[in-house]
């Protein structure tokens, strides 16, 4: 659990110095530079999420339960994980109504992702994992929409054709990672998983 709880500190950590430390991020990048400002990111933010990855894993060895969620919430996770795989598609296309409405939907593709595995789960290890993004989530979306007010940022108008592009692409690559690539990488099938329950 430690290298968990120290592989999240570093991960959302340097994710969390826009918001807390905007000044001290200013100076860093006068004195290192634009580039040398994003490596040295990169490098804690990569450090970060291995150790978490690692610690994860680590900490499933000794499970301790804290709660027994109701059975159907398993079945309503995957709807909560699909929107949020179709939210962070649309952070990246353009013109589309999410982006338009949200201004920040990969904010809040990661609040419903964690949201959702929160309702699911009652591991230790789960309530850290999901919690920790959860609340990071949702004080870097409050922040950054006060942030947009201030500013004057308008986003642009959304289209049907950026909904769509959004929702067919989120929507295939939510369903590779749910019937393939999360078994394989964190070695839960979660069709399985709620048709067990």
């Amino acid at each position: 659990m430690t290298l968990l709880i120290l592989g999240l500190l570093l991960f959302l950590g340097v994710h969390c110095v826009h918001m807390f430390a905007a000044g001290w991020r200013a100076r860093q990048i006068a004195r290192l530079g634009e580039k040398g400002w994003k490596g040295l990111y990169s490098l804690v933010s990569i450090a970060g999420f291995v150790l978490l990855i690692y610690g994860f894993g680590q900490a499933r060895l000794q499970p301790v339960l804290l709660y027994v969620p109701p059975m159907g919430l398993r079945h309503l996770n995957a709807l909560f994980t699909l929107v949020a795989f179709v939210l962070i598609v649309a952070a990246y296309v353009p013109r589309n109504h999410f982006k338009a409405k949200l201004g920040h939907p990969m904010l809040a593709g990661v609040k419903t992702w964690a949201f959702g595995h929160l309702l699911a789960t009652g591991m230790l290890h789960d309530v850290v994992l999901f919690g920790a993004f959860l609340l990071w989530a949702v004080a870097d979306f409050v922040v950054s929409r006060r942030r947009d007010r201030a500013n004057g940022v308008a986003y642009p108008a959304g289209t049907l054709r950026g909904d769509l592009v959004a929702i067919v692409v989120g929507v295939a690559a939510w369903a590779l990672f749910a019937f393939v690539l999360h078994t394989r990488w964190i070695g839960v099938n979660p069709p399985s998983s709620a048709r067990m329950a």
